[in-house]
């Protein structure tokens, strides 16, 4: 089994709680990563509505931004030896309106912006594609190609996408089976593999039992357009009735387990909250004892 070497960076905490983290906690945790073998962080959104993690210039109507979190990040990446992924911005409206040109003109200014502020880090590995969806759309492909498109023409890196299985738990009526899953994401990776390098989908949204047969189809559309594929393993649990409790360690081994048959690395959605030694929540201290106990790693 593979361990987990990526995580994201939630700290717009879009749904999550804020752990009101400063520096110096960050760089524990940043220490940690070093020492226990996640070697990649990803910021998941460095701007949402009116938030942002840095006194954005490009957003209009800007909650005021007191502590510049994206050079904390990239300067503790630095300093501790990680790859930090970029995320872009999320209107929260223009996209949804199927508006795709709006959003990919305020990203492309967000870009050029965070890339002048923080491009000279020898960390900055990598982008990420913060718009998620679970099919096939023009507007979230053009999204894809065009904001994707932008990133690589200011620093040719890798782009990644963290996109969600149209799932019985989280759509209900709209599910897709796993059979359309396959069609639409064909289309999908046909549209957008110029562009997109690395795809890493969430395992949430799946009942466990139907986790093989989507990560072995998705496996060979990735080697179908040259994709690589890498999985989100979430460290929440969705199955409980609030949100969002940390994973139950015997239900993370298993989709590690299962994803680890396939894809390339393992990341996850977010060790800070739901598997730090350090985070807000107590049983993620327990979830990361459990983890570290499987993978001989001192506590």
């Amino acid at each position: 089994m593979l361990p987990i070497t990526g995580t994201f960076l939630d700290e717009i905490t879009h749904d999550i709680p804020s752990q009101n983290w400063g520096r110096e906690e960050w760089r524990r945790e940043f220490a940690l990563y070093s020492r226990i073998g996640l070697d990649t962080v990803i910021i998941i959104r460095a701007g949402y509505k009116n938030k942002c993690i840095f006194p954005a210039k490009s957003i209009p109507g800007l909650l005021p931004v007191y502590d510049d979190v994206g050079a904390v990040f990239f300067e503790l990446a630095d300093e501790y030896g990680l790859k930090v992924f970029f995320g872009t911005y999320d209107s929260g409206f223009h996209w949804l309106k199927m508006d795709a040109r709006a959003e990919v003109e305020i990203n492309k200014r967000f870009l050029d912006e965070a890339w002048a502020r923080y491009g000279h880090h020898h960390s900055f590995a990598g982008w990420y594609l913060t718009h998620e969806t679970g099919k096939h759309s023009p507007h979230i492909v053009e999204i894809m190609q065009q904001i994707g498109g932008h990133c690589r023409s200011l620093a040719d890196l890798p782009v990644l996408i963290s996109p969600y299985p149209q799932g019985a738990k989280q759509m209900g009526e709209d599910a897709l089976t796993l059979a359309e899953s396959f069609k639409h994401w064909d289309r999908v990776f046909s549209e957008a593999s110029e562009v997109v390098n690395i795809c890493a989908f969430q395992d949430g949204q799946l009942h466990y039992d139907q986790l093989p047969e989507f990560s072995a189809g998705i496996a060979e559309l990735g080697a179908k357009y040259g994709i690589t594929i890498w999985s989100n393993i979430e460290s929440f649990d969705r199955d409980m009735p609030i949100k969002f409790p940390p994973a139950d360690w015997r239900y993370l081994r298993f989709k590690m387990e299962t994803a680890s048959r396939k894809s390339e690395k393992l990341i996850t959605f977010e060790f800070p909250h739901f598997m730090s030694p350090h985070s807000c929540y107590p049983s993620a201290h327990n979830l990361y004892r459990r983890y570290a106990e499987h993978f001989e790693i001192s506590v």
